[in-house]
């Protein structure tokens, strides 16, 4: 039986023109063997990235050997930390991640760095050999997610996208029930992401680059701009030249969801609406109010979000909602529950209670995933390379909707329509260029 994640891994691959390759591959030079030890190194130290090395750490054969970060205190805290974590000093740390890159001893690659990073250090680690975590949204645009996904293939490595939700299994539990046919035809999916604890920030002057950050490498390929703190660190997210806001920050796990529910993969048209109407004034590129349709056959896919406001839909700061013609299922990270249709005051199915979220962590699951995966060259993860690749560029139609304010429509290359297309590869500051695979 064909499953969603195959045909998504199909259709992907067959929009790059590249033929399919087993999930299941024979061992390269440089893969680990099922009770070696594992050797990670971490690029991008402040944020997510160390979440998942802890995750990583969590399991007794996974060792840390490398850590590199372009801000020293970041990287020195960090080092400090991991050793306390585990009893053992860091060997190797670096703030030009290619050094990284180059240490023959590392195994597997944590990419935990600004978006605008992650197609550069994912390829060039899969080129020397390595295994890959990357954070998500896998790329930053639409040409530099077919290029991961061809990087992962020429090279045969085993690259997990930090989608953890996908190893969350009361999300799993959830999906089993819309398959099930039990909520009746589904008309549209509701998917929402109120952030009140994301603040506006405001607008700031630039400064000299702090001591002990290497700025130029943090820039890498995005435009030469002056050092300015909202543009650094985790505020990065609202910016073009670095990610896509909150449709990319979390879009990627929630949207992924929508299309997994209803088994399709591509829109057949999306337009958006928004934008900057709670802090019209602040630093923020990225609009803090969105909503974006794409409309499928016979249902439709709404996204929402917005920062600064908690109050979702449901009762809940994210999650989805299928609204089905016999009830709704609503999920979030909490748990999931069914709430039924009323037909003059009678349900047309029975309602199921909270189900809450349950095991050790959807983060520490998904990294259990990738590591038994890399063990036994399974390329096929919870979260591919091909589910990462899919859902980002899924989410940058949306964005690109927004910036040209237009119902698009998209064949999976191309929206024949030249503001549209403008948006589908970043032109690369000099001397970095955009990976040829």
């Amino acid at each position: 039986m064909t499953t969603r994640r195959d045909f998504i891994r199909q259709a992907t691959l067959l929009g790059a023109g590249l033929s399919m390759s087993p999930f299941f591959i024979n061992a390269t030079p440089g893969s680990v063997g099922a009770n070696d030890k594992i050797r990670v190194g971490l690029i991008g130290c402040k944020g997510m990235g160390f979440s998942d090395l802890q995750a990583f750490l969590r399991n007794p054969e996974v060792e840390c050997i490398a850590l590199c970060d372009i801000d020293d205190e970041v990287l020195n805290s960090r080092a400090a930390e991991t050793q306390k974590i585990t009893g053992k000093k860091v060997k190797n740390l670096y703030k030009d991640w290619r050094k990284l890159i180059d240490n023959k001893d590392i195994d597997v690659v944590i990419v935990g760095t600004p978006d605008h990073w992650h197609c550069l250090q994912m390829v060039a680690a899969c080129e020397a050999g390595k295994d890959v975590y990357c954070e998500k949204p896998l790329g930053n645009s639409i040409e530099e997610c077919n290029i991961m996904v061809r990087a992962a293939e020429k090279y045969n490595r085993v690259v997990q996208v930090g989608q953890w939700q996908r190893s969350d299994p009361h999300w799993q539990d959830a999906m089993a029930f819309v398959h099930s046919g039990q909520l009746g035809k589904i008309r549209t999916v509701r998917v929402f992401s109120y952030q009140g604890w994301c603040p506006s920030i405001p607008v700031k002057p630039d400064e000299p680059v702090p001591a002990g950050v290497d700025y130029d490498m943090w820039l890498g390929p995005a435009p030469q701009r002056p050092f300015n703190r909202n543009r650094f660190h985790f505020t990065f997210r609202w910016f073009w030249d670095y990610a896509g806001g909150l449709m990319t920050d979390w879009g990627v796990h929630l949207l992924d969801y929508a299309l997994y529910g209803m088994n399709v993969t591509a829109p057949n048209s999306i337009m958006a609406s928004g934008g900057k109407f709670g802090y019209p004034d602040d630093a923020c590129e990225t609009p803090d109010l969105l909503q974006t349709i794409y409309t499928f056959d016979d249902f439709t896919v709404m996204w929402d979000h917005a920062i600064g406001i908690d109050d979702g839909a449901y009762g809940r700061n994210h999650g989805l909602g299928f609204v089905g013609e016999n009830g709704t299922l609503v999920v979030d990270r909490g748990g999931w529950e069914v709430i039924p249709e009323k037909v003059s005051g009678k349900a047309r199915m029975e309602a199921v209670p909270l189900k809450k979220a349950y095991g050790e962590g959807g983060l520490n699951l998904h990294v259990k995933n990738h590591l038994e995966c890399i063990k036994s060259r399974n390329r096929n993860c919870n979260a591919s390379i091909e589910i990462g690749a899919h859902i980002a560029k899924f989410s940058q139609l949306g964005n690109i909707a927004y910036r040209t304010g237009k119902k698009l429509t998209w064949d999976g290359k191309s929206f024949h329509d030249a503001e549209a297309d403008k948006y589908l590869c970043k032109e690369y500051r000099a001397p970095w260029e955009l990976p040829k695979i």
